[in-house]
């Protein structure tokens, strides 16, 4: 049985950004039926999720992919469809898949609401392609 690709959102805390941005894919990777998993990984992971993430996340009817951040590592990048980072990756990952920096996005911590529609112009974009 083929294994469903992989979509990695990646910050540098694995606690908001690419948390927010992994919840959002998925949700709306399912309801354009697209065969598409979105996770969320750290270069430098927090301890936690950040409860800003949380909280919008929960608000907003849904449920953050990871339970805590998890550090990106080799494997993940090798086996990635694609790879969205809100910051710079470690020079090992750079030309391991094809790697989208989205910069410019807004610290969930400041303001969730600014931070997610960011990340949702985006996803919307990068799901009208893959499409």
């Amino acid at each position: 049985m083929p294994q469903t690709p992989i979509i990695i959102f990646v910050c540098e805390h694995g606690a908001a950004k690419s948390v927010v941005g992994a919840a959002y894919f998925n949700k709306l990777a399912d309801e354009k039926g697209l065969n598409l998993q979105a996770v969320a990984r750290g270069t430098n992971p927090d301890q936690t999720l950040s409860p800003q993430a949380v909280i919008g996340l929960l608000e907003d009817g849904l449920t953050p992919t990871e339970t805590v951040p998890r550090k990106l590592s080799l494997a993940d990048v090798e086996s990635a469809q694609r790879i969205i980072t809100f910051c710079k990756l470690p020079e090992q990952y750079k030309q391991k898949a094809g790697v989208e920096l989205w910069e410019s996005v807004p610290p969930v911590s400041e303001n969730y609401e600014q931070a997610r529609d960011a990340i949702l112009e985006r996803i919307n974009t990068l799901i009208n392609t893959l499409s």
